[in-house]
């Protein structure tokens, strides 16, 4: 991270848009292209990498998949998959 005492300025240019110093980008790992959150807050503004998938609950996804058959237990999910850890370990 940057020394809190390192100040570092940009611009706001005339389309709005404000070029971060390339060792905030490097520092946070933020290349071209990534997608920021921008919070406003009595401080100043807050930028944070955006979430790469929308917020969820179990709800919103529960049997989205869709499966048909009957249900198993977890003896025999745990069987499945042990099975195939093997079948993958195997090559």
């Amino acid at each position: 991270m940057a020394k809190p005492s390192a100040r570092l300025t940009t611009t706001v240019s005339t389309k709005g848009q404000v070029i971060l110093p390339k060792a905030i980008r490097d520092q946070r790992h933020w290349p071209a292209g990534t997608r920021l959150t921008v919070e406003d807050t009595a401080e100043g503004v807050i930028l944070k990498s955006a979430p790469l998938f929308a917020p969820t609950k179990v709800d919103d996804v529960f049997g989205a998949l869709g499966y048909e058959g009957r249900s198993l237990s977890l003896e025999e999910m745990d069987a499945a998959i042990a099975a195939e850890a093997k079948r993958r370990a195997r090559g």
